[in-house]
Order: structure tokens, then C-alpha cells, then sequence
């Protein structure tokens, strides 16, 4: 048991459903809402692959993260499980590559377009562990991680790939990526005492990728519920983001940023209530939280 929550923790486990969330919101918005029973298409496998695929890249972009960042962990994070010598580095590559594997296969069971994705997708996450998270494009690179996986989502239905990048349903993916950027901003120093610049200008960022969002849902029907939803959302998190910039304590910017994260089960969940009017599949996507909340218990989002 001891081992399997030591590598639960290298893989920030609690964190990957908001990855599946974002297949979720992908899925409905992109690939627009179709008959599940559709003889034409392969609906519930078509979507189980998709989100083992996006969750396996995550879970091995987390692995990547502590691989690139050993050294830095070392001297600021000892606990982490390479530097703490409870997981050798031999044994988190071969993770690595066993989830990249497993991630690129399942996206190959959705359709070439999907595995197109799912490439840009591993070629972003390793940029940003190998080499950005530490340069001013981190926060794009982080952000584009997300659209990308929204994309992914949305990659089966579509007629061809550039059409996920130029459909009205792309804006909410681009939403979602500047939300996420914002939310690295303001992660950037999370284990020490942050800077109150920072903290604000990620809060501001944060706060243009949600505006993004309310105008996605705007012009839909029934919008009115989805904004107030989304409102009380940013109600939640700039409440944090504040008490964080008011104190900078590793502690409260650590709070807020895990609000932050949770928070994207929830918009997703927002904008699929969005596209599709359908209260189920929203609330299914927001019990998406309490796996991520049972197993925060224990081990760290961040």
C-alpha cells in the first residue's frame, strides 16, 4: 500500500481527474452532441479511450515534472518521492514511458485524428517539463497543455483536425488555457514565500480566461444559469486569490491554488451544462471532485 501511494504521489494522482473533465467538456463542445446510439459512431468507447489517453499523458507529465526537477527538488522538496530515494529515477522514466505508451495507444483506439492530438500534446508537456517551466513562456506552455487536451476531447468528430482549431467551440478551450496560465502564474512560487506582483498578475490572467469562458456561454440558450454558475466560481476562487495576496504564506497560496485547480472540474462541468442542457452529465462531470478531494487527503495536487 505504502508503494503505490509513494508513486500516487509522483504522479499527483489527485489532480488527474480535472484532466478528465477537460476530455469531458472537449467531447460534448467540439465534437458537438450526437446520439450515443448513433450506429455511425462508437460513442462510450470512443470516449473511454480518449480519457485514458489524456489521463495517462497527464499522469506522465506529472512523472516528467520530478524527473526535469530531481535537483531542484532536491534542495526544496527532499519529501518528493525520486529525491527522498523512495522512487529510483530508472523506475519513474520506465513510468513515464509506460503511461506515454499507454496514453498514445489509447488515442490511436479513437482514430488517427485523435493520435495526431495526442502528439502535440506529448510534445507540449515535455517542452514545458524539459525546459519552459522555468522561462516566461511556462504559463503558455502549461496553458497550451490544457487547450490541447480540450482539443483532444473533441479530436473523433471531427471532419479534420484544423477544424477543431478554427470552430466557435475552440474559444472555450482558449478560455480554459488562459484561465490555466493565470493559475501557474500564481502557482510559480507556491513553495516559498511568493511575490504579491505575481500573485495579482496571475489573478488577472486567471480572471481573462473565465471572462473568455462567459462569453463562449453567452449567446447559448438558457445561458443565464451557466453565468451565475460560473460566477459563483469566480466568486470562490478570487475570495482565495485575495486572502493569498493579502498573506503570502506558502500555506494560503497553496490553498488557493488548489481551489484554482478543483475549480476546473467545475467550469468544465459549467460549460457542457452549456452545450448541452443536460443537468446529468454536468453533475457526472462534477462528481468528478470527490475522488480529487478524497485522495487530496493524502498527498498533494501541486
Amino acid at each position: 500500500m505504502s508503494t503505490l501511494r509513494t508513486y500516487a504521489q509522483l504522479c499527483r494522482l489527485p489532480a488527474v481527474f480535472t484532466a478528465m473533465a477537460d476530455v469531458f467538456m472537449g467531447y460534448f463542445v467540439l465534437r458537438g452532441v450526437r446520439h450515443l446510439s448513433d450506429p455511425s459512431i462508437q460513442g462510450p468507447q470512443t470516449l473511454a479511450a480518449l480519457v485514458v489517453a489524456s489521463s495517462a499523458l497527464y499522469l506522465a507529465g506529472m512523472v516528467l515534472n520530478d524527473v526535469f526537477d530531481r535537483e531542484i527538488d532536491a534542495r526544496e522538496r527532499p519529501q518528493r518521492p525520486i529525491p527522498s530515494g523512495r522512487v529510483s529515477l530508472r523506475n519513474a522514466i520506465r513510468l513515464a514511458v509506460l503511461l506515454i505508451v499507454t496514453g498514445l495507444i489509447a488515442s490511436q483506439l479513437a482514430g488517427y485524428k485523435s493520435l495526431l492530438v495526442a502528439l502535440l500534446l506529448l510534445v507540449n508537456i515535455v517542452l514545458y517539463d524539459g525546459w519552459g517551466k522555468h522561462t516566461p513562456l511556462g504559463p503558455l506552455l502549461m496553458g497550451g497543455c490544457r487547450f490541447l487536451n480540450v482539443i483532444l476531447g473533441g479530436s473523433s468528430g471531427a471532419g479534420d483536425v484544423s477544424q477543431l482549431f478554427t470552430s466557435h467551440g475552440s474559444l472555450v478551450a482558449t478560455g480554459l488555457a488562459i484561465y490555466v496560465a493565470g493559475v501557474t502564474i500564481f502557482a510559480k512560487k507556491e513553495a516559498e514565500t511568493s511575490g504579491r506582483g505575481g500573485l495579482i498578475f496571475g489573478q488577472v490572467v486567471l480572471n481573462l480566461g473565465l471572462l473568455t469562458t462567459a462569453v463562449w456561454i453567452a449567446p447559448h440558450m438558457d445561458s443565464t444559469r451557466a453565468l451565475a454558475t460560473l460566477g459563483v466560481i469566480a466568486v470562490v476562487i478570487n475570495r482565495r486569490a485575495l486572502q493569498a495576496v493579502a498573506d503570502l504564506r506558502p500555506a494560503r497560496v497553496q490553498a488557493a491554488v488548489r481551489i484554482m485547480l478543483l475549480s476546473i472540474i467545475t467550469i468544465d462541468a459549467t460549460v457542457i451544462y452549456t452545450a448541452t442542457g443536460d443537468t446529468g452529465t454536468a453533475l457526472a462531470v462534477v462528481a468528478l471532485l470527490f475522488p480529487s478531494l478524497l485522495l487530496g487527503k493524502w498527498m498533494t495536487m501541486t
